[in-house]
């Protein structure tokens, strides 16, 4: 990853860390198609800087290298589809392919699907949640 790349955010709701793990302190959020400029790496991690000078580390999953172009009034475009939408789209799964695999599937319970997608666990709990099972972060750090 060369410094100073342009990449674009391909998750529908990032958060910019100020350490490159998952349990950092998050600092700032990006958006499905912001822009990105990666100053360094840590593989995985990629330390970047958006638009009004925020920086900090994301995953480089969440990121890609092609440009994401949203149109149609670019700030408005979320107002005819939902960030949700928008990612599932990029992910090739939209509100016509559930359907399709609804009728597919008939025998298959979405509800609990939907209940599990609604469930948020926060960076505390899982902070909690480490220290109470005493398990190590990436590098074996406790």
């Amino acid at each position: 990853m060369a410094q100073n790349q342009r990449m674009s955010v391909q998750v529908q709701d990032g958060k910019l860390r100020d350490d490159p793990s998952f349990l950092g302190k998050i600092v700032a959020s990006v958006a499905y198609g912001d822009a990105v400029t990666v100053i360094r790496q840590q593989d995985p991690w990629l330390f970047v800087s958006v638009k009004g000078g925020q920086s900090g580390w994301i995953h480089s999953s969440a990121l890609t290298e092609k440009e994401i172009v949203l149109r149609a009034g670019d700030a408005n475009v979320q107002k005819s589809a939902s960030q949700r939408e928008i990612a599932l789209a990029g992910k090739g799964f939209n509100p016509e392919v559930e359907r399709e695999y609804k009728k597919r599937n008939p025998n298959l319970d979405f509800e609990e699907i939907d209940r599990m997608e609604k469930i948020v666990v926060s960076d505390e709990e899982i902070r909690q949640f480490i220290k109470d099972g005493k398990l190590m972060l990436e590098g074996g750090r406790p």
